[in-house]
């Protein structure tokens, strides 16, 4: 039943208000930062808090920041404990404190009305740099956190209304690329305060009790589209094991697996995964819960709202501490949020998918990407960021549909942008020599996957620092629904360095340096397809074709579709006939 003083018409405008706030933070943030990680490829997120403190809104923004910022925002306020003040501001990164990988950094802004701390408005983005010994925060010869980068555990930079210019001071003389991280952590405390002036006008209008009343119904619409969804599914145990790919840790393949439990409108979900190790692949808790969500909604596929009433009638273990999704300190851990993330979504997917075939989708290909770092002689400074168009993957399909191209990681799950070219070639100095779909790079299915990208640079007149991070460059991204490839080496990610004529092909994560002169080209992965590839039409492959997203060779590998004439794209439908049904 409605709650007092509850109306459909003040309820729709209060979750209005709620939803413009969280946009003008996105916007504020994207218009105000400094870095590409920020302004072009939007690497951030936002959300809204009650003083519970509980999600009233998360933004559709990245998937790996949103569960995270759950478990966080109940550790920023439970290590302050009650001592929040108006004014304060408090910076937080440290995955131990349920954030994600210290790369992500925090902003948590209390909003007071009359007195009564009654919002928080939080702002998340991943930052360009945030020291340690390897730029950009990605060590790959990581054995511990601290040779990662500075851990932040929740800290106060306003007092009161007052910057703390010390602590902001500190904290910035140890980031590479000072300008940027600087003009980044001033866009992160103006979204804040955006959000911060809007909710105090909504309070203004409609008083305290009527808004936190529209909260409570929206908090429980989420909750009841959730429980609504899971008790159509039977109940049951159900189970799924995802395979985390030596990428080289030289420890060699995991495996991750999911069991969910089903019981009426309750879903349990447990996770088993290996010990933890000395490479920056562990995952602790809290960014962890990112993975676990995002399965989760694959299969979910809700309207909003989208807030924390959705998990109410979810439960999660995560393991024993000191494993590869529960890790502790000293666990290194920089890669997390993308592996063993993406392989943690994976597992629960399948989980669920063996409850509710039909309502899952495909994984989306994995992240495999890079970061550069070198000397700008035109501005004479340092730079580094995160180059976020070398992640760009391709979308898993559904039972419906084919992938989107050019779409993923599965970690972030189509909320990345990768920006204009020129904008990066303009802010850093390099040549972009290409950025293309790839063919045959998606899964193949009777629904097709999305295809991935290829980002390949060359620095213009100094080396460049080149570092790879991710995986999914020997395991595809995970069909659905009975789909399978054939031709398995375009589907997965690559390095491909050019040197005096001769390309190097690297799949692990390593340090490179590239010479002008020399190029890079990271390779992506496409998404999984879904149903079995031999019911795709042909003429839809045909047009794949056409289209260069197929290849002649891939055409009859993967769908068993044979050309009579390769100028023509002209089918041969007793030779496509014959070459199915004899796999059939």
């Amino acid at each position: 039943m409605p709650r007092k003083n509850v109306d459909p018409i003040t309820l729709s405008v209060v979750r209005g208000v709620l939803e413009t706030t969280q946009r003008e933070m996105t916007m504020a943030l994207e218009k105000t930062a400094r870095s590409s990680v920020f302004n072009l490829a939007h690497d951030y997120s936002t959300a809204l808090f009650n003083h519970t403190p509980e999600m009233i809104l998360q933004g559709q923004d990245i998937p790996i920041h949103l569960g995270s910022l759950i478990p966080a925002m109940k550790a920023v306020d439970k290590f302050f404990d009650g001592d929040i003040k108006e004014g304060d501001l408090i910076l937080h990164n440290d995955p131990d404190y349920a954030g994600s990988h210290i790369i992500d950094t925090c902003m948590y802004y209390p909003v007071f009305y009359k007195g009564e701390l009654v919002f928080w408005t939080v702002c998340k983005g991943h930052l360009t740099d945030i020291g340690g010994p390897v730029p950009a925060g990605y060590n790959p010869d990581a054995k511990e956190i601290f040779a990662e980068g500075l851990r932040i555990p929740p800290i106060k930079i306003w007092d009161e209304g007052k910057p703390r210019h010390d602590i902001l001071n500190m904290l910035l003389t140890n980031m590479r690329a000072r300008r940027d991280q600087e003009g980044d952590f001033n866009a992160l405390i103006g979204a804040c305060q955006v959000g911060a002036r809007n909710m105090i006008a909504l309070l203004d209008k409609y008083g305290k009790e009527t808004v936190q009343d529209c909260i409570e119904v929206l908090l429980d619409m989420a909750n009841k589209h959730m429980k609504s969804l899971i008790a159509e599914v039977p109940d049951g145990t159900y189970s799924g094991t995802a395979v985390l790919e030596d990428a080289g840790h030289g420890f060699g393949d995991f495996d991750i697996t999911a069991t969910v439990t089903i019981n009426g409108e309750k879903v349990h979900i447990e996770i088993e995964s290996p010990p933890q190790i000395p490479y920056f692949i562990n995952s602790y808790e809290g960014n962890s819960y990112s993975g676990v969500y995002l399965g989760l909604m694959m299969f979910a596929q809700l309207p909003p709202p989208y807030n924390e009433g959705l998990y109410r009638n979810i439960t999660v273990d995560m393991g024993p501490r000191g494993t590869l999704c529960n890790a502790k300190p000293p666990a290194p851990h920089a890669n997390c949020t993308t592996t063993p993330m993406e392989t943690l979504t994976d597992a629960v997917r399948l989980a669920f998918e063996q409850a509710a075939p039909d309502k899952v989708s495909a994984s989306w290909g994995h992240a495999n990407g890079c970061n550069i770092a070198g000397w700008d002689t035109r501005h004479d400074e340092e730079y580094v960021t995160m180059v976020l168009a070398s992640i760009i993957s391709g979308a898993g399909a559904t039972a419906s549909q084919d992938g989107w191209h050019v779409r993923g990681p599965q970690c972030c799950f189509g909320a990345l942008t990768s920006g204009d070219i020129e904008m990066l070639e303009h802010s850093y100095p390099i040549i972009i020599h290409r950025y293309s779909m790839m063919v045959d790079s998606g899964g193949a299915g009777k629904f097709r996957g999305g295809s991935g990208a290829c980002w390949e640079v060359e620095p213009l007149d100094k080396p460049m620092t080149l570092i790879t991070f991710g995986e999914g460059r020997r395991i595809p991204a995970m069909g659905a629904g009975g789909a399978k490839s054939t031709m398995i080496e375009p589907k997965v990610g690559r390095l491909e360095i050019t040197r005096n004529g001769q390309t190097e092909i690297i799949t692990d994560n390593v340090i490179e340096t590239i010479n002008p002169g020399e190029r890079a080209a990271n390779k992506n992965p496409g998404g999984g397809g879904f149903g079995n590839p031999f019911e795709r039409d042909p003429r839809r492959v045909v047009e794949d074709i056409r289209n260069g997203l197929v290849s002649i060779e891939g055409a009859k590998q993967d769908y068993g579709v044979i050309l009579s004439d390769a100028e023509s794209l002209t089918v041969d439908e007793a030779a496509t006939a014959k070459t199915r049904a004899s796999a059939a």
